[in-house]
């Protein structure tokens, strides 16, 4: 059985993030106690019904003092060799205060604290929620993130199911739009022959094959990729020792289109070459 606990920030996707997992086939529930954790891991695990067989639930801030319940329940989980995946969706603070904003919908805790506005809400939530952050084996920021861009990320992570070992995501990104939070590791790829001062190459994407073309056959790209290679597949051993279940590698160019783009399908392909399992995701290739 699959057993995926889903977690995180008032306003950062969860929502969202359970409709897309809903999609790839997991049985999904919303907003449960944490104390029932273990009681409902135990019933899907006897159920025989196929649709039990792969289970999402949500545990948050809703549910109350959620924090140390969670936390002891993780522990029992690990304790009792149960499997399970900790996803945590996150954003920056103040976006959470102008998504709640816009929506006009209360904070959860603007209740359980009397006076309390929604900037003070969120940042409580934030210190909270830092023990579950800790644990979790999969984080997605989403506040560079459309509703679309988080469904695509959930789906490229689960689409065949919460992965035993290390998933390396490549993650390319635009300085411009500001550096993805979730990124483990973060390489800068301004240095080389940029496409969107030719002509032709401005208005395509990292996806096209005239621009890979032009960035991959330079000398000073190839250079670049093999050092990058080398010391990537150093340190990959050394995160799977760690226990982790995702790496995600960040490659930034200035707009997240053109060069960005390249170096990280290059890389994911370096990486299912050696036998890895690795999934690439454009954060900001659409963006103008």
């Amino acid at each position: 059985m699959e057993f995926l606990i889903v977690s995180g920030m008032s306003g950062a996707g969860k929502t969202s993030a359970l409709h897309a997992l809903e999609d790839l086939g997991f049985y999904c529930v919303d907003n449960i106690p944490p104390q029932l954790l273990f009681t409902f891991y135990d019933l899907c695990e006897k159920s025989r019904e196929a649709a039990k067989m792969r289970v999402a639930v949500v545990v948050d801030i809703r549910a109350g003092e959620v924090s140390d319940k969670l936390i002891e329940q993780i522990q029992e989980f690990t304790k009792s060799s149960k499997k399970f995946k900790l996803l945590f969706l996150d954003a920056k603070p103040d976006l959470l205060v102008i998504r709640y904003k816009e929506t006009r919908r209360k904070h959860p805790l603007s209740d359980a604290f009397a006076g309390c506005s929604t900037e003070e809400a969120v940042r409580l939530e934030q210190e909270l929620f830092k023990p579950i952050k800790k644990e979790a084996d999969f984080i997605i920021d989403t506040t560079s993130m459309e509703i679309k861009q988080l469904r695509e990320r959930v789906s490229t992570i689960f689409a065949t199911g919460v992965r035993e070992g290390l998933i390396i995501t490549c993650l390319s990104f635009g300085f411009k739009y500001g550096i993805p939070l979730e990124a483990d590791l973060i390489f800068d790829v301004r240095c080389l022959e940029n496409p969107y001062y030719v002509k032709e190459l401005k208005p395509l994407t990292g996806l096209d094959e005239q621009v890979r073309e032009f960035v991959l056959k330079f000398d000073t790209t190839q250079e670049f990729l093999q050092r990058l290679f080398s010391l990537l597949d150093f340190l990959m051993p050394l995160y799977k020792k760690e226990g982790k279940s995702e790496l995600v590698i960040g490659i930034g160019c200035t707009g997240g289109k053109h060069r960005s783009v390249t170096v990280a399908r290059a890389l994911s392909s370096h990486f299912i070459e050696n036998g890895e399992k690795s999934a690439i995701h454009h954060l900001d290739i659409w963006k103008a």
